[in-house]
């Protein structure tokens, strides 16, 4: 194959993996087989206005609520969510709202008229319709407030007279392995509303690379034994004193494999969820190109690339008119360090973006162009500007 050809399959390649990319309010997106991590979609239980208070036993020093108090106080602000999408009636040839999925919510905040419920992004992405279930056995309509894929969090409300109980968040950076946890939610649907099962804190700060709707991401989470299966999304970890520790999302779906689920921490979810009440959705440093792993594009695309160069992105495509076009980086640079920081995947570069730098801010991007090392610096702009 002639260099000219080459290229241009070269280019056609990373289109093909880049594609679609560049309309995200995200970065970038490369998506790699996570079929290990499932993500639940299914829901919980519901209602009760005040902050839960429980008949206590005195042990010591330490004042134990008793579990089944604490349970029963709790479930009334685990709620069900059911996620309706649009699906076309082959005999009628209309369009008609239909159930895609169900999970859980947690009852968090009432404010005014409104009541706020925090879930899993994914269990209310591609929702025409969002139903909440309740304790009570109604159901009402709630609104989408606000959704971030890549922290798989979302923020809906309800009227508040529906509300009758708010859980309160506890401190997710005191827990050690071994915490006694319970998680309430709906596994397998509504039939199953309110499920309780117990177990312990298995491990904290467990990082996990899942595949969100927005790419891949590396997910700070708190493993558990404690049974969490589809349905469970989005519903409650709670430690001994009821307090919400944190928020069901994903376990580990393989056969001969239990007891391995993971929760987002409280103290993540909290800032999260303020944040996208107030806007939306979360601001992040955008730069607007698609990326590939390096190990995912064939080297006979990139001969005049170094051999020393193992990691690394591939810019896949561009919008000429974002920070990243405007400075002058192209398809088939090769993204190898930021700031100095080497980058070896697109999940390290998303999480150095995200973790280490802010919006208006100037990063220094190395890159290979064929053979030529060059550094480019890159004003950050927002996603948010951005996304619309």
């Amino acid at each position: 194959m002639d260099t000219e050809n080459r290229n241009r399959s070269g280019k056609r390649f990373l289109s093909t993996l880049g594609a679609g990319v560049i309309g995200s309010v995200l970065t970038l997106a490369v998506v790699v087989n996570t079929d290990l991590l499932q993500a639940e979609t299914e829901v919980t239980a519901p209602v009760s206005t005040e902050t839960a208070s429980y008949n206590v036993q005195q042990t010591g020093a330490k004042t134990i609520p008793s579990l089944s108090d604490m349970v029963e106080q709790s479930s009334s602000a685990i709620v069900g969510i059911v996620n309706y999408q649009n699906a076309n009636n082959p005999f009628s040839q209309q369009t008609e709202s239909a159930k895609s999925g169900s999970g859980s919510g947690v009852i968090y905040k009432i404010e005014g008229d409104k009541a706020f419920i925090v879930t899993n992004n994914h269990v209310i992405e591609g929702a025409e319709k969002l139903e909440v279930s309740l304790e009570s056995g109604e159901t009402t309509t709630a609104k989408l407030v606000g959704k971030d894929a890549l922290s798989d969090l979302a923020v809906l409300t309800i009227d508040a007279k529906y509300a009758k109980t708010v859980l309160e968040f506890g401190d997710s950076d005191t827990l050690r392995a071994g915490d006694e946890v319970i998680a309430i939610g709906n596994p397998l649907g509504l039939d199953f509303s309110g499920t309780v099962t117990q177990g312990i804190i298995s491990a904290v700060n467990r990082s996990i690379n899942v595949n969100t709707s927005a790419g891949e991401w590396e997910m700070n989470v708190i493993q558990t034994d404690a049974a969490i299966n589809p349905g469970n999304s989005g519903g409650a970890l709670l430690n001994a004193a009821g307090q919400v520790i944190g928020i069901n999302s994903l376990k580990i779906s393989e056969s001969g494999v239990e007891g391995l689920g993971f929760a987002i921490p409280s103290n993540e979810v909290i800032p999260l969820i303020e944040e996208m009440t107030s806007n939306g959705q979360v601001e992040r440093p955008y730069i607007g190109i698609g990326l590939a792993n390096l190990d995912q594009v064939p080297r006979m695309y990139l001969q005049d690339l170094p051999e020393k160069v193992k990691g690394g992105v591939v810019v896949a495509n561009i919008d000429p008119e974002s920070a990243a076009g405007k400075a002058g980086l192209d398809v088939e640079d090769i993204i190898t360090a930021i700031n100095g920081t080497a980058i070896n995947n697109s999940t390290e570069l998303r999480k150095f973006l995200y973790s280490n730098l802010s919006v208006g801010d100037k990063a220094t991007f190395t890159i290979y162009r064929g053979a030529e090392m060059k550094t480019i610096e890159v004003a950050l702009t927002s996603n948010v500007s951005t996304a619309n």
